[in-house]
């Protein structure tokens, strides 16, 4: 994975912060729908589901294309895929770091003969 700069991850993470965004990722992933379609999932504005589209696809987590008088949108697997990847590695920090606090737990413990 290419390293990303810090202001794009603080993009992605704020753009997956909102359950409505992650919702609305879900849908995408699965296949490209018209934002208006999207809009009709939701309890609120046309314009406020367009807001949400528009926080994710500044983070690059969804592409939009136009057909006709219709914004279709579909997710992108490779960022969504580096998401992922980022909190594996901040997994294996904490791996690491528990592993060592496991360490040195057993290097003080009395030994017994």
């Amino acid at each position: 994975m290419a390293v990303l700069d810090e202001d794009r991850v603080d993009a992605l993470f704020h753009a997956l912060a909102d359950r409505t965004r992650r919702d609305i990722m879900r849908r995408v992933l699965a296949g490209e729908h018209s934002v208006s379609t999207l809009a009709l999932k939701y309890e609120m504005s046309f314009a406020a589901v367009q807001k949400h589209v528009a926080v994710l696809e500044k983070s690059g987590l969804l592409t939009k294309r136009r057909s006709g008088r219709e914004q279709l949108a579909s997710g992108d697997v490779a960022v969504v895929r580096s998401v992922a990847s980022m909190l594996t590695e901040l997994e294996q920090v904490w791996r690491g770091r528990i592993a060592r606090i496991d360490e040195l737990i057993s290097s003080d413990s009395p030994q017994e003969d």
